[in-house]
């Protein structure tokens, strides 16, 4: 589900005002681009939003890793509620016009505001999961997790050489890679159409998602 979230999180703003938001590397990419045109201030400001990234992760790690580092129980209804609370916002200012015309060319402020509040909730969800999988597991990019697909499969297939049980659970994480590709590729594919036609009003969608999952949680945290 979260894999599904990240999908339309970043179909959204990527027809919102033409970025991506979970790539950090594009990022990087995006700054050399800029710096070479003296276009400094651009620059300076596509720099600066993975530092949201960064600052999501960092807030996950203080609810979720650190209480598991201390043996605690990790406290995943305020991060889901989080995750919940952000995307409500970003679906708020959207419609209200805040972030100006909806698929404009990206160079109005309002962009910069979008894209830096997309990559805050994604760098929440991530850090959740890759924590509680032990960096097994991410959802907002497929890169690492195509690679790590491709070296388990790998490992299955030369399930004879590998050390006893590896490939038993080198067999399990790939399901969840495929799962989590499906799904991240279906939220793009069902973003497409609901931003297309309806705009800031498709962020309805990760909205209603992580509402489903902060109640889940709140619920099997609760018993």
């Amino acid at each position: 589900m979260l894999a599904l979230q990240a999908g339309l999180i970043n179909t959204g703003a990527f027809m919102a005002c033409q970025r991506f938001v979970s790539h950090v590397t594009g990022f990087a990419t995006h700054f050399g681009i800029f710096s070479s045109q003296g276009d400094y201030g651009h620059a300076a400001g596509i720099l600066a939003v993975p530092v949201f990234f960064l600052f999501g992760s960092m807030i996950s790690a203080h609810f979720i890793d650190l209480p598991l580092q201390q043996k605690k129980i990790p406290n995943y209804p305020v991060v889901f509620g989080l995750i919940l609370l952000l995307n409500f916002v970003l679906l708020g200012i959207g419609i209200f016009g805040g972030f100006g015309e909806f698929g404009s060319p990206f160079h109005a402020p309002q962009s910069y505001g979008l894209i830096a509040l997309a990559c805050l909730i994604c760098g929440v969800q991530n850090a959740t999961v890759t924590t509680v999988s032990r960096s097994v597991i991410r959802t907002t990019h497929l890169t690492g997790l195509t690679t790590d697909l491709g070296v388990g499969l790998i490992r299955v297939l030369n399930k004879n050489v590998m050390p006893d049980k590896m490939a038993e659970r080198e067999a399990k994480a790939n399901w969840a890679r495929i799962w989590i590709i499906v799904f991240f590729g279906l939220g793009c594919m069902v973003g497409g159409l609901a931003f297309s036609r309806f705009g800031y009003w498709g962020f309805s969608l990760p909205t209603l998602l992580s509402a489903w999952m902060a109640i889940q949680i709140q619920f099997r945290y609760n018993h």
